[in-house]
């Protein structure tokens, strides 16, 4: 059992409340998922790429690794901490190349994302405390996924935290299991993919930026996953310029999106979404079984 929620804001005068409203979603979610979580803020992109990094053990020289990573891809960059995770950024868009050289290079070090917007943090203990460690409540930007995780097929550990990223901006929580993960992922890494933990969820997202590699739109490859990923799921995804929610075809797991003027929410529990400025006079549903549901920035 984990809890998952999602909120997409339409208006570019909200934004300022993304961080705030994210965190109070998050906090409705603690007893779905009580042992770790973590979160994905779409913010303003960058002129060339960032990174956000994790120390699994929380004992890496963020400086020297710095300093080896700027000196092996001869760009300018600059970084910031916040406990075991860090930002790098980029003057140019060395997303790629930088995310391989760390993989090779820093065998402690979890590439949480890669892009030009999005940022990951994760941790373990209580959701809400997660939250706040990582300043979640203060975040700006369009759009913001979070996750909690009560760990029932592994140990409590860092690398089973969501979201998962293995593409350009693109993410994934999941609230579910797949059963044909195993022969996915050595199906994705003949293809380029890699991958840095054990858990399916990492391979549905690297399923995602393969298709998305192909030439799919966030919507295409999601039609695709429907055919592709056996097991039951519910989904939600975020891409550079769009949040999408998606589930199996018996609808396993629990779900419910919500959707006013000014924003689109989805939770594992519509309590999540009651704290929402609005909320009682939103659109609700429950999503359909094998149905994409998707909404883009449209400036």
């Amino acid at each position: 059992m984990c809890g998952i929620t999602g909120l997409f804001l339409k208006r570019p005068e909200l934004r300022n409340e993304l961080g705030l409203w994210s965190a109070r979603m998050l906090h409705e979610m603690r007893d779905r998922g009580p042992d770790s979580a973590g979160f994905v803020v779409y913010g303003e992109p960058v002129a060339g790429a960032k990174l956000t990094l994790l120390s699994e053990t929380g004992t890496v020289d963020w400086g020297e690794l710095f300093a080896s990573l700027k000196s092996a891809l001869g760009v300018e960059m600059s970084y910031q901490t916040i406990e075991d995770h860090a930002v790098f950024e980029f003057e140019k868009d060395v997303a790629a190349d930088a995310r391989e050289w760390i993989l090779a290079n820093a065998p402690d070090v979890i590439v949480s994302s890669a892009g030009k917007s999005m940022e990951v943090f994760k941790g373990v203990g209580d959701p809400a405390e997660v939250g706040k460690r990582f300043g979640l409540e203060s975040r700006t930007g369009t759009h913001a996924i979070t996750h909690t995780r009560m760990a029932t097929e592994s140990a409590v550990i860092i690398r089973g935290s969501h979201p998962f990223s293995t593409g350009r901006d693109t993410c994934l929580v999941h609230n579910g299991s797949l059963s044909n993960h195993n022969q996915l992922r050595r199906f994705l890494q003949l293809q380029g993919e890699s991958f840095q933990t054990e858990n399916d969820s990492e391979v549905a997202a690297g399923y995602l930026s393969w298709r998305m590699g192909q030439g799919d739109n966030l919507d295409a490859a999601l039609e695709h996953a429907i055919e592709d990923l056996d097991g039951f799921y519910t989904f939600a995804i975020g891409s550079l310029d769009g949040f999408a929610v998606v589930r199996d075809p018996i609808a396993c797991k629990p779900a419910v999106i919500a959707e006013t003027d000014d924003w689109v929410a989805m939770a594992s529990e519509f309590r999540a979404i009651a704290v929402l400025p609005d909320a009682r006079n939103a659109n609700i549903w429950e999503p359909e079984p094998s149905r994409v549901y998707s909404w883009h920035q449209t400036q």
